[in-house]
């Protein structure tokens, strides 16, 4: 048994917000510590959305792998930054569904 339990990093489009709650109670049942994207209940400003963008970057910074919850294998503009971000910090990387071409 490791030492301590994996650290997952999660992420994905908010418009996936469901799937990335169900994948993160997968995880948690199957012993796993979760990091996923913050939440709001209303719309956010441009300012938040950078500080919320930036403290993700950190969240993968904490984690020993990234999912990515990618429904139909989207990826959006923010998910395709982190994922960027992960590639460059040297983290596997896994997908929910196949994993988009390389471009």
């Amino acid at each position: 048994m490791p030492d301590r339990p994996e650290i997952v990093c999660i992420c994905g489009s908010t418009r996936f917000m469901d799937e990335i709650r169900t994948v993160n109670r997968d995880l948690t049942l199957a012993g796993v510590i979760v990091v996923a994207p913050g939440e709001a209940d209303e719309l956010i400003t441009d300012k938040q959305k950078k500080t919320l963008d930036a403290l993700h970057l950190r969240k993968i910074d904490l984690a020993d792998r990234v999912l990515i919850v990618n429904p139909g294998g989207y990826i959006g503009e923010s998910t395709s930054r982190e994922i960027d971000y992960a590639r460059a910090t040297g983290k596997p990387i896994s997908f929910t569904d196949p994993a988009p071409a390389a471009t």
